[in-house]
């Protein structure tokens, strides 16, 4: 690995964010924005950055009132002759929260901003800026590329716990100083009430900071922007968000658990008010576009979309998948036809195109679902598919068809260096996909990477449907159902491409960093 030197980067942070550590629930944080005290602007939810690219990045914040948000950006943290960026006014229709893309910046350099809230009536009057870094990718191929990813964040009840540190995988993967973090899907659980205790197996309790919005399940927009908000009081997260910049993609538990589109759910769910899931997932993405700092999103607007492609230099692309927003209802998965899938027909031909064009040594295909490990959805009381593998290890069925599809387009257009990295199982796995196992043979092999969860239960290791021929390499999974961090099994996973070999090398690691399984995959090839 061969990154340029990295002057002050954490230095700049610890000024800005080592002030507030302590984990409880500032009076001012819980307070209705709309009920803004005297005084000037504050932003206590930290900062964060988000699809850097080589010339530029997005910054997010969020103020305790209305505000005119201001950026100021140096290539040094001393912030002599800074460069000012005028953002948007913050106000009641984006929850105070608002981004601000910042252009034509110097490629493969350390970037520090800091965000300055002002008055709307008196620009004069500002609060204390809030600071953050991040590097801008660079044209350079010698430099490498480093990046960390996971998901399922405060699942299963396991919020912000003050005595277990709050998210200590947070300051774990912040030690790494990776140049991106790729969140995998499951930011939120909306369906998930955290109450203030929770009961361990040892006799022990668990105890949770709360708040009123994630007191039942999300239904209106102001309680969804709630459970975004929730992660933030966190200041292992909040730190990590002011230290390395975003790559954020959803999955299901951002609406509701296993979510599809026209879903309605049943009477009997009697947490539910609003039955249209359709309406929730409108709410939902409202909120999800308010609170990350994501390019085809706007904040507070209805349109966009969540999946995208990242360049990164002459060593990577990450194309971002988005396995929710369009596939088919949850069904047995059985049929012989399906067009729709897991992906959608106009994602799938978008990915294709788009794999085409690359010319980067290597192409991670960011899946927020699995595709050989069966993740069976009992939501309706049957036994439904959420994911793409059904279970039966023969031909392809149902939304293995569209997956298929692609895999065969990747092996005869000799689109070289596809790795396919995902969470939502809570476990860690390495799968090892190949044709002589398979029922479908006409694919090149390829490596499925699993890491997560962030903080939330972990689960036993699901079951593989041998359609794709996976051989799982490597696992790490309890044998007991909705374990706790405390407990331990939590998990991130790390991407490291030198700059000179161009060798990509995965490391699963721990919820304390520790190094579980690693794996070297070599450039140019087609199958790994």
């Amino acid at each position: 690995m061969s990154h340029r030197p990295l002057p002050g980067r954490r230095s700049v942070l610890r000024g800005s964010l080592a002030a507030s550590a302590a984990l409880t629930l500032p009076a001012s944080l819980g307070a209705a924005p709309a009920l803004a005290l005297s005084g000037r602007p504050k932003a206590g939810w930290g900062v964060q950055s988000g699809d850097v690219t080589a010339d530029s990045g997005l910054v997010w914040v969020r103020s305790d009132r209305p505000a005119r948000m201001i950026v100021e950006t140096s290539a040094t943290e001393s912030f002599r002759n800074p460069r000012r960026w005028q953002g948007p006014l913050l106000g009641a229709d984006t929850d105070f929260t608002g981004t601000t893309r910042l252009r034509s910046l110097p490629s493969g350099e350390q970037i520090h901003y800091r965000v300055l809230l002002a008055d709307p009536d008196d620009p004069r009057r500002t609060g204390e800026p809030v600071a953050g870094t991040f590097r801008t990718v660079s044209p350079r191929r010698s430099h490498g590329v480093r990046f960390l990813w996971s998901g399922d964040l405060a699942g299963q009840g396991w919020g912000i716990n003050p005595e277990f540190g709050g998210y200590t995988i947070y300051h774990a993967m912040a030690e790494l100083d990776p140049d991106f973090f790729l969140c995998s899907g499951d930011n939120i659980y909306a369906d998930g009430p955290i109450a203030a205790t929770q009961a361990l197996p040892d006799g022990g309790t668990w105890r949770n900071i709360t708040t009123e919005e994630k007191s039942k399940v999300a239904e209106t927009l102001a309680e969804f922007r709630g459970n975004f908000r929730y992660n933030l009081l966190d200041e292992n997260l909040k730190r990590f968000n002011a230290q390395v910049p975003s790559v954020i993609q959803w999955d299901d538990h951002e609406v509701r658990n296993n979510w599809y589109p026209g879903e309605v759910i049943a009477a009997t769910d009697t947490r539910y008010t609003e039955k249209s899931v359709d309406v929730l997932a409108a709410r939902a993405r409202r909120a999800f576009s308010e609170y990350f700092p994501v390019s085809t999103l706007r904040p507070g607007a209805r349109d966009g979309r969540v999946y995208r492609v990242l360049r990164q230099g002459p060593l990577l692309d990450v194309f971002v998948l988005d396995m929710r927003t369009y596939r088919n209802a949850n069904s047995p998965d059985d049929q012989t036809v399906d067009p729709q899938g897991i992906l959608g027909a106009g994602q799938l031909e978008w990915l294709k195109r788009e794999l085409s064009r690359s010319r980067a040594v290597w192409k991670v295909i960011a899946a927020d679902m699995p595709l050989g490990l069966v993740v069976p959805d009992t939501t309706e009381g049957r036994p439904n598919i959420e994911a793409v593998a059904q279970g039966d290890p023969g031909a392809p069925l149902g939304r293995e068809l569209q997956i298929a599809e692609l895999l065969r387009y990747i092996k005869h257009r000799r689109i070289t260096g596809t790795v396919w990295l995902t969470a939502d199982v809570h476990h860690t796995s390495a799968q090892h996909y190949q044709p002589s196992r398979a029922a479908f043979a006409d694919f090149e092999p390829f490596w499925e990477f699993v890491s997560g969860p962030l903080n939330a239960g972990a689960f036993p290791a699901s079951a593989l449907d041998n359609t794709f021929g996976p051989e799982r390499v490597f696992v790490k999974a309890p044998t007991a159902s909705n374990v706790s961090p405390a407990g331990g099994y939590q998990f991130f996973g790390e991407v490291d491409i030198d700059g000179h070999s161009g060798e990509l090398t995965v490391r699963l690691r721990e919820q304390d960093g520790t190094v579980l399984f690693t794996q070297v995959l070599q450039p140019g090839r087609v199958g790994q």
